[in-house]
């Protein structure tokens, strides 16, 4: 029996009136509230004046406690009252942090402590722990010390999940900001948390033991090392600090063990994920972030059901694409997509694409969502849905460095399984794909660079160059996109991006058969949508546009395009095939970005991927 069982076995027990399992927890849940509380206080009589009140409290009222397994944030909640409660008895928060720095003194248990860091830096820590308020301390050692989700936090505080998640980084920020009025650097806050820990755990085999995640502050252990040795006050060494911090920081993601499964099925659990809305007896949360701004790359989670036990079911953030099913994490190369093939809708659509997408989709009114008319960088918008209220108001934040803040990290079990079902190209995060074909007669050869996550795209930028027949030249880097004639003189300019526009997009966020989609509805094109006869991983895009037809082959799995094929009069003129390198070691020197070049030739309106049907027409210079 694990220890949350034993738990909730003994308050089962203890609420039925049996005595000696009272006794039990009492004494369990005093030991561990002890240090709660004390490192809330920072003083001896103090926790236990309030421990003692929590207890007797406790007992008390247990039998109010309608959920065993939510006993620790209701103790937790209990404990943090009287804490409050003490502190407005006093005559300001700011003349009780005043005078408790002057009397505040650390526990004489730290003789081994005191050979491996200053005193001065002990109390620096420990004062700008002190002058936090209580909300913050407490955030801060629930979430950092006893590794509370933020459910049970908001349930121990009184608050939404949403809030407990702000509270705390509210409460990081408060901290780093006191640490700085002492010359601490930006990185500081993970070892000083660390040392804190140290310094208020109950027994040295305890302080020993005091971890913090790098996930949980966004910062690494080399960082928060250097914060500290390098600031105006510390009196450390980097030897005594790596000493001090030894085996205290777990680095994560989450992924514990990890494994690959050569002949794991494909189109098995990581496939697709159900529309939103349409999950039963669940509530949904979606979270949406878009750090240059809306119509950049997003980064998106996906989390089902509530509770504690309740984690992200899709995770896509800036370096990989996670699925968590039956405790099992796998690592895919295909973003989410929907499992009925409908198409993904986003708060910041425009009434006028979700009008459109409304009508060819008729019967999808459960994916509608509250517009958000939002722009600039950093914008996070978090959407909650049930399937019996559905979907409710949107959150909406401005935030720059939500990535590093923990937002889009993992928060699966710690013994969840791991399966990479990557492949070459997706776990190096980009590649060098190739285009073959012809239209209307004419050969069509190009290469390009595609990323496939957002930590990828910021060094491995896409680009594109390709060239139809004898004639015409076609490049885009993202920052300039200009057609060549045979004298490699430039006949026009467009719109920078303007040839990524009905190509794959992986790095935009959402996966391509969604890019494609959307890609058509912003400039009003019908479109349908089959499975690929004999390949259940392959779908086919059908884009009626007014002279030309175009059919896309989308590899569901690999989230990439196969082949363009254009039609007129329902027959085929041409046809582009796609072929994506895996191994770039032998790429060879064919694969080199287009140059930028300068020109005062005319600029074309941009049309979106109508570039692509103006191609076959042959009027996409003129």
């Amino acid at each position: 029996m694990d220890e949350q069982s034993d738990y909730i076995e003994l308050v089962t027990k203890a609420q039925l009136g049996d005595k000696q399992s009272l006794n039990r927890l009492a004494e369990l849940a005093g030991h561990r509230l002890s240090t709660y509380v004390y490192r809330l206080t920072l003083q001896h009589d103090l926790t236990q004046e309030i421990v003692q009140e929590s207890m007797l409290e406790m007992c008390r009222i247990l039998g109010k406690l309608k959920k065993p397994d939510r006993f620790w944030p209701w103790l937790y909640s209990i404990a943090t009252n009287k804490i409050h409660r003490h502190h407005r008895t006093e005559r300001t928060q700011r003349k009780l942090a005043h005078s408790r720095a002057k009397q505040f003194t650390l526990r004489q248990r730290e003789e081994d402590l005191q050979d491996l860091v200053g005193q001065e830096l002990k109390q620096i820590v420990a004062t700008a722990m002190q002058n936090l308020k209580t909300r913050h301390r407490a955030v801060l050692v629930m979430r950092c010390y006893d590794e509370m989700s933020y459910a049970e936090i908001a349930e121990s505080m009184g608050c939404s999940e949403f809030s407990s998640r702000m509270l705390f980084l509210r409460a990081k920020k408060a901290l780093q900001k006191q640490l700085s009025r002492n010359g601490f650097g930006r990185g500081s806050l993970l070892a000083a948390l660390i040392l804190f820990g140290k310094m208020t755990a109950p027994t040295e085999a305890a302080a020993a033991n005091v971890s913090v995640t790098a996930t949980t502050t966004g910062i690494g252990l080399a960082a928060g090392l250097v914060g500290l040795v390098t600031s105006k006050t510390a009196i450390i060494s980097l030897t005594t600090a790596a000493v001090l911090t030894a085996g205290s920081v777990v680095v994560t993601s989450g992924l514990k063990s990890t494994t690959h499964r050569a002949d794991q099925d494909p189109a098995g659990i990581s496939s697709a994920f159900s529309p939103p809305g349409q999950m039963q007896n669940h509530s949904e949360q979606y979270w949406y972030y878009f750090p240059e701004g809306v119509g950049k790359p997003m980064m998106m989670r996906v989390k089902d059901g509530a509770g504690s036990k309740s984690h992200s079911q899709f995770l896509q953030n800036d370096r990989a694409n996670y699925q968590f099913s039956n405790n099992t994490i796998y690592i895919n190369n295909h973003r989410m997509y929907a499992g009925d093939l409908s198409v993904m809708r986003l708060p910041t659509d425009s009434p006028q694409l979700s009008g459109f997408l409304d009508q060819l989709e008729r019967g999808r009114e459960e994916q509608k969502m509250q517009y958000v008319p939002n722009t600039g960088r950093g914008l996070l918008v978090i959407a909650t849905r049930s399937s019996a209220r559905g979907p409710n108001r949107s959150w909406v934040i401005r935030h720059d460095n939500v990535l590093d803040e923990g937002y889009f990290q993992a928060d699966w079990p710690t013994g969840a399984a791991t399966i990479d079902n990557r492949d070459t190209m997706h776990k190096r995060g980009w590649t060098y794909f190739t285009v073959t074909g012809s239209i209307n007669g004419q050969t069509i050869s190009g290469t390009g660079r595609i990323p496939f996550v957002y930590a990828a795209g910021r060094r491995y930028s896409p680009w594109l160059k390709m060239r139809l027949g004898q004639q015409l030249t076609i490049a885009d880097t993202g920052e300039n996109a200009y057609a060549t004639g045979a004298d490699r003189k430039v006949l026009t300019r467009f719109k920078p991006g303007s040839f990524f526009k009905g190509l794959p997009r992986p790095w935009m966020g959402l996966h391509t058969i969604d890019t494609i989609r959307r890609d058509a509805a912003e400039q009003s094109i019908r479109f349908t949508t089959k499975r690929s006869a004999g390949n259940k991983n392959k779908v086919e895009v059908e884009l009626a546009c007014k002279q030309v037809k175009l059919i896309y082959t989308i590899d569901l799995e690999v989230d990439v395009v196969d082949k363009i094929t254009f039609s007129a009069d329902n027959n085929t003129i041409g046809e582009l095939n796609f072929s994506y390198l895996q191994n770039i070691d032998n790429a060879g020197g064919k694969f080199v970005s287009p140059p930028r070049i300068s020109s005062r030739a005319p600029q074309q309106p941009d049309t979106g991927l109508l570039w692509l049907a103006r191609l076959a027409e042959g009027s996409l210079a003129k």
